[in-house]
């Protein structure tokens, strides 16, 4: 299998016939992960890769790898989302290739908006901090309340309502373009993890 066979590319329309096989995907990546996330529907799916607001890995005609972006707050925030990459294309650089294409995409798009994104994913939490984004406190994402609607499909949802909506098993991060970029070292997002992990120990409720 070569990587040099595979494209990564903003979604078109023709892309949305890959829809359900998507959400499969993600589905099955938390399952093995054993982790929470939020369930989409291929209905959603279909309409971020119609709406120009996903990005696909291609072999061929075959998808194997897939992001999104989501804008909230009246567009002061962008989202970026359910990255995924089929499990017999791993280990080939895929992610950080579709991440970066997922953010390139958001600040075509979106170019005064702060990015940011909520993992248990420590690869997640690496690519994000190459790019430049930071971890933050809940606080500091959007208050759009049907962004934390959206939480609902994922197994921890009830965590994030005990605490207030200020802390989940998830890592806020965040890219500000107005922020100049911080001097992020290989083990940041270890040390981002490790902080987060304290925090949660001490804070999260019973």
């Amino acid at each position: 299998m070569n990587a040099d066979t595979i494209t990564v590319e903003f979604a078109r329309e023709e892309h949305s016939c890959h829809a359900e096989r998507i959400c499969d995907l993600i589905y099955k990546s938390a399952l093995q992960r054993g982790t929470g996330i939020a369930r989409r529907s291929p209905e959603y799916i279909s309409a971020k890769i119609t709406g120009g607001k996903a990005v696909v890995a291609m072999e061929g005609d075959k998808l194997v790898g897939f992001s999104y972006i989501e804008c909230w707050g009246h567009g002061d925030f962008v989202a970026t989302s359910g990255l995924i990459v089929d499990p017999d294309y791993r280990h080939l650089g895929l992610a950080g290739r579709i991440k970066q294409k997922t953010f390139e995409l958001a600040r075509l798009r979106f170019p005064y908006a702060k990015l940011f994104s909520i993992t248990t994913s420590l690869p997640v939490m690496k690519l994000n901090s190459r790019m430049g984004y930071k971890p933050v406190t809940f606080s500091e994402l959007t208050d759009d309340e049907e962004f934390w609607q959206g939480c609902k499909g994922c197994i921890n949802y009830d965590i994030l309502q005990r605490n207030g909506r200020r802390m989940c098993l998830c890592t806020g991060m965040l890219f500000d373009p107005k922020q100049p970029l911080p001097e992020n070292t290989a083990a940041t997002p270890y040390i981002m993890m490790f902080r987060n992990k304290l925090s949660k120990i001490f804070r999260i409720k019973k």
